[in-house]
């Protein structure tokens, strides 16, 4: 069985593995469709249309799905690397070890965001970014600039209070637990963490960043813990719902998979500590 485990409390020699098995994922081409895929959907996911990895309640369902398929991708480079989470309401800071060299690298330069040091440094000529917003072909990041401060564990305790799954109208503009975790409506969790890290992190090329991945782990574990905390809370929209994925719904892309194949995660993983 999998276990994702905290990035702080990685080893050296899984850090390197995992750097390892992102590294030649990207070197193979395979990384760069799972960028496609995201800025796809976050380019057609609207409030008033069809939407289904974004602003409505498959956004948490469909990232389960989309980092499985990811550690998988992992897997089949190196069986014993998982994805680690980033747990920002502990690792807050430029200075966390998560930034270090021997890990993602730390901020971009001032004058252009570009990223110098580490593994995914455009120097280092192996992560080249090719699924662009724009013309700059190096990852970039600006810690802190977007915004000063990660969210906080009471702010994450303020949402994982919240009993209800998501409401109507489904989008942007719902009250519950989905929308606030991802960030649309109150303390912004989700969202915050994509412009404090800034750069690419802040588009919808954010995988272009490895750091979206832990992340989302980390998103990805706040939902587990949720549903520790609320078993008689059930995931909403039940059914014929227009323009959003009900909860036997199929998800595209993938058309195999639907919100409930996906509310136990410990089919196909397990985190280090209890949700």
């Amino acid at each position: 069985m999998t276990v994702r485990k905290n990035q702080a409390n990685l080893t050296t020699a899984e850090k390197r593995a995992f750097v390892d098995a992102l590294l030649e994922l990207k070197r193979s081409g395979r990384y760069d469709t799972f960028i496609t895929t995201h800025n796809a959907f976050i380019m057609s996911d609207t409030d008033n249309g069809d939407r289904v990895g974004h602003r409505s309640p498959s956004f948490l369902p469909w990232h389960r799905r989309f980092l499985i398929q990811f550690e998988q991708a992992l897997q089949a480079v190196d069986p014993t690397v998982a994805l680690p989470y980033w747990d920002w309401t502990a690792d807050r800071t430029a200075a966390s070890s998560l930034w270090a060299p021997d890990f993602l690298g730390g901020t971009g330069r001032s004058r252009d965001g570009q990223v110098t040091e580490g593994a995914f440094a455009f120097g280092g000529g192996r992560w080249p970014v090719t699924v662009r917003v724009d013309g700059r072909g190096f990852l970039r990041r600006a810690l802190g600039s977007g915004v000063p401060q990660l969210p906080t564990r009471a702010e994450v305790d303020s949402v994982l209070a919240m009993p209800t799954y998501d409401t109507a109208p489904w989008n942007s503009a719902s009250d519950g637990f989905r929308n606030h975790l991802e960030g649309w409506r109150g303390v912004n969790l989700h969202n915050r963490v994509h412009v404090w890290v800034g750069g690419q992190m802040a588009t919808g090329v954010s995988p272009n960043d490895p750091v979206f991945w832990l992340h989302h782990a980390f998103i990805d574990r706040l939902w587990a813990q949720w549903q520790a905390r609320h078993p008689n809370s059930a995931y909403l929209p039940a059914a014929g719902t227009a323009n959003v994925v009900d909860l036997h719904d199929i998800m595209r892309p993938w058309n195999d998979v639907t919100p409930a194949d996906m509310l136990d995660h410990t089919k196909h993983y397990t985190f280090d500590t209890a949700a």
